[in-house]
């Protein structure tokens, strides 16, 4: 914490509030304003944080905006944070009935609050996540590196954990909370057979990391400031969390070039990023990121999606969501990248690409015929048992606009002998929706490129025909292809880039109630999540 802005005494104390600002809640902001200025509001709001009001009743006393109660917490203290007051003494070291995470979609309903983990510092990550990383690729006594530490939840984990760990980050504010929070000792029948290290904390910027040696790091788990969304801090220079999408990039190329660096050959590189959105559509910033570490030589090892909770639209949001036709961002990108042991040329990968293994097909897809209520996030989870039925319906129902709709199916030749060919079609149609179902027969990388180059074909073959205000949603899956994973929503959202499309939602849709039996024990992840990519026309 900044030891020199302590929250001052204000006219927000009654025992100094004058008689006039004895006043109903909703006008005291702007008669603070008024007759005693700028500055003593500005203390007012802070003492009252200070004191654990909340901020809606902040926001309703003083008449101040979310984002202006951060800019006004950031200034003071250095740092954004949520509650000012020092987290309560440690009730227990370790998560209860914790159990490591085995399929592409986790899900923490709780955020996690065990040792000295708390939601003080704004928007770090769930413990259960950097816990998760920790475990599965790493082992005791290894060297982890987290270069964007914020509050230190990976550094309390790596301590938890008996990992050695390399903490920093580039605001010496947060680096004090790292500190505070890393200020306890493991009880000795808490570590057992573990040794326990304290993590290394100091100021630094994770695009130079000149003072570590090449291939000295055994895991990189971080979670970088989504460009623009927080921001972190008012006044350190070079946080990124204060710059535009394109400068963000730009500036994380050099840490992903750091990364690879001072990775060990085979090891992990874990990095939390998500989207956002620009004028009523989707920025995907997390696919954009992960192009930019796979430039660094970095290899997909496993692309797992981060659930959101409390996102859940009800009564107004709910009608608004159908109204208006949007989604509330519900999902973030974990992938957890691997730096190669050996260069392998691509052109010796796949000797032949069998291409009767799949063709387009004009369907009419089974749709449920009533749904109890439509999708109002970007993450959907439909039952086992009507899978495709309930994904079916959302998607016509939301993206038809009742204008007529088109399906075509990549299938499998094995489950469908009949080929198709393509006519001209009727014009004005609000929907285009291309389905993969082949994708989950274990196709070759060559057999995706020509799945790629077909898609893209008959998308520009069917556009003309799509209404100006109409859809192209195409449903894709993740295939993992030997020992990394083959991203194709990223592949096709990269693919379409150029064109005059609009990507207006990325959609997670997964399963509810999963067999345990089909989830992965060995060492990769069993991929349970599908995308859909929706795509608006004459934008």
């Amino acid at each position: 914490m900044n030891d020199g802005m302590k929250p001052v005494r204000s006219v927000y104390k009654k025992r100094n509030i004058c008689p006039i600002c004895q006043i109903v809640a909703g006008s005291l902001g702007e008669h603070i304003r008024n007759v005693h200025g700028e500055e003593e509001f500005e203390r007012a709001v802070l003492e009252a944080k200070a004191e654990g009001v909340s901020d809606p009743e902040i926001g309703s006393q003083f008449g101040i905006t979310f984002r202006r109660l951060e800019k006004l917490i950031t200034e003071a203290y250095g740092i954004n944070i949520s509650a000012l007051k020092k987290p309560k003494k440690v009730k227990y070291w370790a998560p209860k009935d914790f159990k490591e995470e085995t399929t592409t979609v986790w899900s923490f309903k709780q955020r996690g609050d065990w040792a000295t983990h708390d939601g003080r510092y704004r928007g770090n990550w769930s413990p259960y996540i950097p816990r998760n990383v920790i475990l599965k690729y790493s082992k005791p006594g290894d060297v982890v590196l987290d270069y964007f530490v914020g509050g230190g939840t990976t550094a309390v984990e790596a301590k938890l954990l008996g990992r050695r760990c390399i903490a920093r980050d580039i605001n010496p504010a947060c680096v004090g909370l790292t500190l505070e929070n890393l200020d306890f000792r493991l009880p000795e029948t808490f570590l057992g057979e573990l040794s326990s290290w304290e993590p290394e904390v100091s100021v630094g910027d994770a695009r130079d990391l000149s003072d570590l040696f090449d291939n000295s790091i055994d895991l990189i788990c971080a979670h970088p400031p989504y460009a623009g969304i927080i921001n972190y801090s008012s006044k350190v220079e070079g946080d990124l969390s204060r710059l535009g999408m394109e400068e963000f990039l730009q500036e994380m190329r050099k840490v992903a070039r750091e990364s690879y660096r001072v990775l060990k050959p085979s090891r992990k590189c874990a990095i939390l990023i998500g989207d956002t959105r620009r004028r009523k559509h989707v920025v995907p910033m997390g696919f954009r990121t992960i192009n930019v570490f796979l430039e660094a030589g970095f290899k997909l090892k496993e692309l797992v999606i981060k659930r959101q909770h409390n996102c859940k639209t009800t009564g107004f949001w709910y009608a608004s969501s159908r109204k208006y036709n949007f989604l509330l961002l519900a999902h973030e990108y974990l992938p957890i990248f691997e730096k190669p042991e050996f260069l392998v040329p691509s052109a010796v990968r796949e000797e032949v690409a069998d291409y009767s293994l799949f063709f387009p097909a004009l369907e009419r897809p089974v749709i449920k015929k009533k749904l109890d209520e439509f999708e109002t996030t970007t993450v959907w989870i439909l039952p086992e048992k009507d899978f495709e039925k309930c994904l079916n319906k959302n998607v016509v129902d939301r993206y038809s606009n009742r204008k007529g709709y088109s399906t075509i199916s990549f299938v499998s030749h094995s489950k469908n002998e009949t080929d198709i060919t393509f006519g001209e079609r009727q014009r004005g149609r609000g929907l285009l929706f291309i389905k993969s179902p082949f994708l989950a027969d274990n196709p070759s990388r060559l057999d995706i490129e020509f799945y790629l180059q077909k898609a893209k074909e008959i998308i520009d073959q069917e556009l003309p025909a799509i209404s100006q205000d109409g859809f192209i949603v195409i449903q894709t899956q993740d295939v993992r292809i030997g020992e990394y994973v083959e991203p194709l929503a990223k592949r096709v959202v990269d693919m379409l880039a150029p064109d005059n499309l609009a990507l207006k939602e990325i959609v997670v849709v997964t399963q509810q109630n999963q067999n345990p039996a089909l989830r992965a024990t060995g060492e990769h992840l069993k991929i349970n999540h599908q995308y859909l990519l929706v795509y608006e026309n004459g934008c």
